[in-house]
């Protein structure tokens, strides 16, 4: 490639080309030589990212028929979900999305293991393909149930903490940033031969519940983790004002605590989150979960997860007009 540019420059610089059509042409040829420049297939890329209701516990067999096929023009990268303090691996392929990415699916890197479980990524990939007509879509999705934000909630399940210090210090956000490299480090997503130019449009996240159980001072502490993760996820992408979705946690007022909540700091992480989108001229915030039904005292029904992927992507595809200059 680098002679061929040379050669064109030799000819422009020596005058020996002088007419705009000569020029025209001259770079034509060149491009006819260099079909991977003009070949190369774009997809906008979208990471999806959190807790279980990131997951997706919606069941596959009350799939509307129009979600049960594969995506052809959108693909998916699931990190395989693993625990902290363990090597960060965010094993995964690139496949055609279809359902059974929501709980109990599983990668090793070589096949995926598809289960009977659906999350927000199918109606949101299908939605976001429709309102960005002609585009190829490219979803990323690393999410593991129970974890918080927060150190101190996160219990047995895990945290995002950039900053965690424990044991070998490897936990979530360890394997999140594992997830985005490999999934980054392929260069043909769709495995048609030609390599593929990912494009990183928005961040979805759908997590808070877990940092809502444990005390009042960490779930007050929930905007500053939030800024800070996100600030980092941001950064790790290139991208500083990379918008982002925030979808709202709800209560299926079917627990213990008091007025039958479930997270007793439920309305403070409400309130963080708020307050994290006010501040983040390039954040929004998904508020249809208070209307969702639930198939436990965690988790929405299936229509909840279709119903919040739609409004996924309805918003983050509005958000680029709340881009600072």
């Amino acid at each position: 490639m680098m002679n061929l540019l040379y050669f064109f420059y030799k000819i422009f610089s020596n005058r020996i080309l002088k007419t705009s059509a000569f020029v025209a042409c001259g770079f034509a040829v060149a491009l006819f030589l260099l079909p991977n420049a003009i070949s190369a297939k774009k997809y906008t890329l979208y990471i999806l990212a959190g807790q279980s209701n990131m997951t997706g516990h919606g069941y596959v067999n009350e799939l509307p028929l129009k979600y049960k096929k594969p995506f052809k023009n959108v693909m998916i990268f699931e990190g395989n979900t693993t625990l902290d303090y363990k090597k960060d691996k965010g094993l995964g392929i690139w496949a055609e999305l279809q359902p059974g990415h929501g709980e109990g699916f599983k990668s090793d890197g070589k096949s995926n293991f598809y289960s009977n479980r659906f999350g927000l990524e199918l109606s949101f990939g299908k939605r976001i393909a429709e309102l960005k007509k002609g585009e190829n879509i490219a979803l990323i999705k690393y999410s593991r149930n129970g974890s918080s934000i927060d150190a101190s909630s996160a219990g047995i399940f895990g945290c995002w903490e950039p900053d965690f210090r424990d044991s070998n210090g490897i936990n979530q956000y360890d394997h999140f940033l594992a997830t985005l490299r490999n999934a980054l480090a392929v260069k043909d997503i769709d495995g048609d031969g030609e390599e593929d130019i990912l494009i990183t449009a928005g961040v979805i996240w759908m997590q808070g519940e877990s940092d809502a159980t444990n005390t009042y001072a960490v779930a007050k502490r929930y905007s500053a983790n939030l800024k800070k993760l996100m600030n980092l996820i941001r950064a790790s992408l290139r991208y500083d004002n990379l918008p982002i979705a925030i979808g709202r946690i709800s209560d299926s007022k079917q627990g213990d605590n008091e007025n039958g909540n479930v997270w007793k700091y439920g309305d403070i992480i409400r309130y963080e989150q708020e307050y994290f989108v006010e501040n983040d001229l390039n954040a929004v915030l998904i508020t249809s979960t208070d209307n969702y039904g639930y198939s436990d005292k965690w988790h929405y029904n299936s229509q909840g997860y279709i119903d919040l992927g739609i409004k996924f992507a309805e918003a983050i595809y509005k958000l680029p007009s709340k881009s600072k200059p």
